[in-house]
């Protein structure tokens, strides 16, 4: 996870505030550099900070290499495989090299645009990514997102018309927007240098993703006339099984091991953002069959105290202990779910880290997650942000063994989430009043419509708060196979709107439609109280939704 910081500018060297750093170091605490380059009259600035993760060396950002030394490359992402193969090393080393090779290779060749050659290069790399990469030879800025946005980069254009790229804000005052998942864009520095002298606005030239490349395309289906049953039996469950572990596979395997380590109390290298509810559950069971068995888990669960909600009853014994925080939906699943995971997974150690956050505590940290939200500002990007931003944070009670709860703060650099599921799987109440008033084309059409919005409704917001505590999340339903599957997959596959009443006598049969695939799979690997938990927003499990009194709509503008 990085930090990037890019600025264009025809009259001086526009560098990041203080604060601005320091977000942006937060990220990427493993290093920080500042560049600056002069293109004839205009000024490039970039500043960068690195989480490292990938190779067994820390690759200082902006990447540059002495066989390329007029290019450069800002790089916020995880690059899983290259031409379809996995990269062991250091991700952006590869990327980097993959792009100015093949730009150092097309020169003298009138046929083939710099343009052109980018979009070669990022059609061979799979995984989340945003990025900056200047070409000197073209004098071309090139930056964009991948095609689903799981990554954060926004833009600004300020009142001296600098043209300022960054994946954080920062002030919130500033009008800053998400570069859209739509492609890749391109500033040309003397067309920007001439709009300049003019006093006209500058836009840069998008260019859209090769296509065929990790693209994600949802071909048409003839609506059937009535559903098979999902079972554990079912083709789609053996093939979701087989695609999720293969993503997690990628996403759990070689992880840094943590710096600090006790044998009484070893860290965990990998935390789950841990709901109790389906998703995130069943990316902890398939993940431990991919992990050593001595590597502990950590399940990040927090809860929150709300005064809209939360009130000790007038007759209850004032020497009885009481708490909100073990009120919350989600507490109560996510205790249910962890000890079933550690009856059908023993001999790991699964470690739940209870984060209690009390009404006073959000309302303390509340400006930065307002901050870190921008450009999104309504009550219900809060309530979503405020639980990622303190369950990211990691720091909760756990009990080893049988002893009181401690204090803990979990060491892992990266997290697990399930976010993806319910667009992917039709986990929303809207799916099933898609179904009941269109069928299956107006369910169809609902799930795409979810999946293509996902990096600008959600991907980006919460890059921006879940990274602030300089660790990386990453979303295992995601993964560019998995995701062309599901989307091409028949509905009636993924989800069980429209079983017949002479199914429920199946084993499974009892299951909500919702997201029945992965229902069908946890109860297939023994998780069958977790199969049968019913779908939560997270602003309700954790009960950040309406904290304060008068403010009643989630797509009210944050005040």
């Amino acid at each position: 996870m990085c930090g990037i910081f890019c600025s264009v500018s025809a009259t001086e060297h526009l560098v990041p505030t203080k604060r601005h750093c320091l977000l942006l170091e937060k990220r990427g605490p493993d290093s920080s550099r500042e560049l600056r380059q002069k293109s004839e009259n205009v000024y490039l600035t970039c500043f960068s900070t690195v989480l490292a993760l990938r190779g067994h060396h820390t690759v200082v950002q902006p990447v540059q290499h002495l066989d390329y030394p007029d290019a450069f490359l800002c790089w916020n992402g995880e690059a899983w495989k290259c031409g379809g193969e996995p990269i062991s090393g250091n991700d952006s080393d590869v990327v980097f090299t993959t792009i100015a090779s093949r730009i150092k290779a097309s020169h003298g060749d009138a046929s083939a645009s710099p343009t052109r050659t980018v979009q070669r290069a990022l059609h061979l790399i799979t995984g989340p990514y945003a990025f900056v990469y200047y070409d000197h030879h073209s004098d071309t800025l090139f930056f964009g997102r991948d095609p689903l946005g799981r990554r954060s980069l926004m833009y600004r254009v300020d009142e001296n018309g600098n043209f300022i790229l960054s994946t954080i804000s920062g002030q919130q005052d500033q009008a800053w927007h998400e570069v859209e998942a739509d492609g890749i864009y391109s500033l040309h520095l003397k067309s920007f240098y001439a709009s300049a002298q003019k006093n006209e606005p500058f836009t840069p030239t998008r260019f859209p993703y090769l296509s065929s490349s990790n693209t994600i395309v949802s071909t048409s289906q003839a609506p059937a006339s009535s559903a098979s049953p999902l079972s554990t039996s079912s083709p789609s469950v053996a093939k979701i099984e087989s695609l999720l572990r293969d993503s997690l596979r990628l996403r759990v395997s070689h992880i840094p091991a943590c710096s600090r380590s006790e044998p009484s109390s070893p860290a965990a290298n990998l935390a789950i953002l841990f709901s109790g509810g389906l998703d995130c559950t069943l990316l902890a069971r398939l993940s431990h069959d991919i992990l050593d068995p001595t590597q502990p888990v950590d399940l990040l669960n927090v809860a929150f105290e709300n005064p809209r909600v939360h009130r000790r009853p007038a007759n209850a014994d004032p020497n009885e202990p009481w708490s909100p925080f073990e009120l919350c939906p989600d507490r109560i699943t996510g205790r249910a779910s962890f000890a079933e995971l550690q009856a059908i997974c023993p001999g790991r150690l699964w470690r739940f880290v209870a984060i209690d956050i009390s009404y006073a505590e959000f309302l303390a940290h509340k400006p930065e997650v307002i901050s870190l939200i921008h450009p999104h500002n309504t009550e219900m990007d809060l309530s979503i942000a405020s639980a990622l931003y303190f369950a990211s944070r990691g720091r909760g009670l756990t009990s080893p063994g049988s002893e009181e709860p401690v204090q803990y703060t979990s060491e892992a650099k990266v997290l697990l989430s399930g976010l993806g599921a319910d667009e992917l799987f039709g986990g929303y109440t809207r799916h099933d009043t898609a179904f009941r008033r269109h069928g299956f084309s107006g369910l169809k059409d609902e799930l795409d419509l979810d999946v293509d919005r996902l990096g600008k409704r959600n991907l980006g917001r919460d890059d921006r708060v879940l990274s602030n505590w300089a660790r990386e999340t990453r979303f295992p339903f995601l993964d560019e196979d998995l995701v062309r599957w599901a989307v091409n997959a028949p509905v009636w596959e993924r989800c069980g709107f429209g079983e017949s009443t002479e199914d429920l006598n199946s084993e499974t049969g009892h299951l909500e439609p919702a997201k029945k695939v992965l229902r069908c799979l946890a109860w297939k690997l023994g998780m069958k109280t977790v199969a049968a938990e019913k779908k939560r927003a997270i602003q309700f499990g954790a009960r950040t939704a309406k904290m304060e009194v008068g403010r009643s709509k989630g797509t009210q503008a944050i005040i």
